[in-house]
């Protein structure tokens, strides 16, 4: 029993962290990319609206960076929108989006 509940505490805290609405991406590894804490990208990542089919249209990447984007900036200044699609696109499993 002790076992078994190790076990699954040990397989709980090798999950990695991903965003409820996007659950493919891992939020540590974007988080550190951008130089902020994992809690705030997943938070401002909260509002936005992943394509499903994994290939948004021009208008939804869009509204989603006038999302995103700002929020992120709060955290970091730094974060550009060329820093920003890099990223994503660094960690997107299905590899960047075809422009």
């Amino acid at each position: 029993m002790i076992r078994r509940t190790i076990v699954s505490v040990a397989l709980l805290l090798a999950t990695p962290a991903v965003a409820d609405n996007d659950p493919n991406r891992r939020t540590d590894l974007i988080a550190a990319d951008l130089h902020i804490p994992e809690q705030t990208f997943i938070d401002c990542f909260m509002d936005v609206q992943p394509d499903g089919d994994k290939n948004p249209s021009g208008r939804r990447q869009k509204m989603n960076k006038a999302i995103l984007l700002p929020c992120l900036q709060a955290a970091n200044p730094s974060i550009s929108n060329s820093m920003l699609d890099t990223v994503m696109d660094r960690h997107r499993p299905e590899g960047p989006i075809r422009k």
